[in-house]
């Protein structure tokens, strides 16, 4: 058996077997609760709570491991590269070729290259670490202690429309910038090559579409990561959570070595390329409304 089997066996039975002793009978454990964060620390600003809670802490760490290890990188670069430093430089060498000049124009490169690729390396940070068990399970303790959790701070609808609003306006200030107020809203409305009262007509009935695509951006973008990552940790818990809501040994064997495989496949690809559209989007929402015709 392989290192990364049996971690992520070991994972499916930290989380499955102090959820069986600490359950009535496994009977009050709702896996879906593990994805409403209710806040630890509540701190009103008016009417506007900015609480601490468990999506909170997991953007704390993520935030401190990309910062941290950003810094200690830096700090310790060599000319002949170690094994982590050379899957740092490729991890850089992918996020500059497949993303920065993959969708940003020449000219804007320099200036939002390190966003789209900042973008990239925090919303992976946070996917890698939502498939670590950690002591955030408020729900079920044992003599004080939280019991273990995977949890993503992505499944959180909140984080990713806040990332996607940043983009956007990103996006909108850099078109007005670089082109005009007039020649980016023109640059909405679509060259239907036809003149008179039908061009016009067709214009008329265009242009509420573009707007439409311009907000839809907002939500495709946001729900895409969160619903991804919501899925797949739900189905992670949920095949663990058979065994414990039916409490059968047999349901246990089955369902245990499905969320194995469950936890490989979302671990081992769609985390990183739910991180890698979201940035890749970025800069083409980015670059698009710098270079609106190209």
């Amino acid at each position: 058996m392989s290192i990364v089997r049996r971690a992520a066996l070991s994972l499916a039975l930290l989380l499955t077997v102090p959820t069986l002793v600490l359950g009535e009978s496994g009977k009050d454990f709702k896996p879906v609760n593990e994805f409403i964060p209710e806040n630890w620390v509540s701190i009103k600003l008016g009417p506007v709570d900015m609480g601490i809670s468990k999506a909170v802490a997991y953007l704390w760490i993520a935030a401190a491991l990309s910062i941290g290890v950003a810094f200690w990188i830096r700090g310790g670069l060599k000319t002949h590269p170690g094994r982590f430093q050379a899957f740092v430089e490729t991890f850089y060498g992918f996020s500059e070729t497949n993303i920065g000049r993959a969708t940003l124009p020449t000219a804007s490169y320099t200036r939002w290259f390190p966003y789209v690729a900042s973008l990239f390396v925090f919303i992976w940070t946070m996917n890698m670490v939502s498939f670590l068990p950690l002591p955030f399970d408020t729900e079920h303790m044992w003599h004080g202690i939280p019991g273990l959790t995977i949890y993503a701070a992505t499944s959180n609808l909140g984080v990713t429309l806040a990332l996607t609003l940043i983009t956007i306006t990103i996006s909108h200030v850099e078109g007005v910038r670089a082109n005009g107020v007039r020649k980016y809203l023109g640059s909405w409305v679509p060259d239907t090559g036809m003149s008179g009262i039908g061009g016009a007509l067709l214009k008329g009935f265009l242009i509420p579409l573009e707007v439409l695509s311009q907000l839809l951006r907002v939500i495709s973008l946001s729900v895409r990561l969160f619903a991804n990552m919501l899925a797949g940790h739900l189905l992670i818990i949920m095949c663990l959570a058979f065994c414990v809501l039916l409490g059968n040994v047999f349901i246990a064997a089955v369902g245990v070595p499905v969320a194995v495989a469950f936890y490989l496949f979302e671990w081992g690809l769609v985390a990183s390329l739910q991180a890698y559209i979201f940035a890749m989007l970025s800069g083409i929402y980015i670059g698009g409304a710098i270079e609106p015709h190209h």
